[in-house]
């Protein structure tokens, strides 16, 4: 009878968990971590959604987008949380993403008006140093200096395409020569911005690529106020993260419930102490403080998204050029 009984406690617990739907969302590395807003998404979500929520890592940024294009519509991913808009054009035309119906009063720096991607949050890069080291205010006098710095591969992270873009649109036509500049300053490149955030910690470097947010981890988590992000005065370029929804998904009302939930106050409200970003939507409590002890760029640089692909192409191939010589 004990035999039968736990047979019996067995099945059941099989059959319930066979029947709690899945939604897997594929995701960078940096957001699934202990310290990423993953884990308290994931808890949040599930108080409501009547379903099992896996977040899946796959790399930085970019490599999201390699990774779908090669899956396609056999991908086990019913949403993508990590492009930004200088690859939402790209990922639109690979014709596996499907509109949402997600209205929300945003308070991103531009208007938004997307049909297939939802903004979580932004920010603006910038290369972060210890305090007491006096920074280039300028890509021209970053070249110019003996500082190392650690930036990321534009072809798997999104930051590094970032840095691209940013360089592009500050200097157009002199990209190159600011390239030419860069190259001996540049100690490594990583294929995402943990393992390069991770050198500058360890002191390998005096300078990251990272975000104007980036201090204001060390301030709220660490009471550390030994880190700053270095204001250019060309201007910042500017980082939209966006999520959007899979044709191919099998759990296509579940998706759009977490799309829905990503502009929620329960979603928002752990950005900015998790993923150390800007909410795309102000909660309700606004930002925490120490967020207002960070640099300002007083100029915003972006790329409309359509427009992005080719001005990343000519903006790619001077970086390898610049790099390989």
């Amino acid at each position: 009878m004990k035999y039968l009984t736990f047979v019996a406690g067995i099945i059941g617990a099989s059959t319930a968990f066979a029947e709690t739907p899945e939604l897997t969302i594929y995701t960078y590395d940096s957001f699934v971590s202990d310290w990423g807003p993953g884990p308290m998404i994931e808890a949040e979500f599930e108080k409501t959604c009547g379903c099992d929520l896996k977040l899946v890592g796959a790399g930085d940024g970019a490599a999201l987008l390699a990774r779908i294009r090669l899956e396609g519509a056999r991908s086990d991913a019913d949403i993508v949380l990590g492009l930004d808009t200088n690859l939402t054009q790209a990922a639109l035309d690979t014709g596996l993403f499907v509109p949402h119906s997600v209205s929300a009063d945003y308070n991103l720096p531009i208007p938004w008006q997307d049909d297939h991607f939802v903004p979580y949050d932004w920010g603006y890069f910038a290369f972060v140093h210890n305090a007491d080291l006096t920074p280039p205010t300028s890509f021209s006098a970053l070249a110019d200096s003996d500082l190392k710095i650690v930036i990321q591969d534009p072809r798997s992270s999104t930051p590094g395409l970032g840095l691209l873009m940013w360089v592009k649109t500050a200097h157009g036509d002199a990209a190159p020569q600011i390239w030419e500049g860069l190259s001996d300053n540049i100690l490594t490149v990583t294929k995402g911005w943990s393992e390069a955030y991770g050198l500058f910690l360890e002191g390998e470097a005096d300078m990251v690529l990272s975000y104007t947010t980036s201090p204001a981890y060390h301030l709220i988590a660490e009471g550390d106020t030994s880190k700053s992000a270095a204001a250019f005065e060309e201007g910042h370029y500017m980082q939209i993260e966006v999520a959007a929804k899979l044709a191919s998904s099998d759990q296509p009302e579940l998706a759009d419930a977490f799309l829905e939930f990503m502009v929620s106050d329960a979603f928002q409200s752990v950005i900015s102490t998790t993923n150390w970003m800007y909410p795309s939507v102000t909660p309700q409590n606004g930002l925490p403080d120490g967020f207002e002890t960070l640099i300002k760029p007083e100029k915003a640089l972006i790329v409309p998204s359509a427009d992005a692909p080719a001005l990343r192409d000519q903006a790619l191939a001077e970086w390898l050029s610049a790099l390989s010589q």
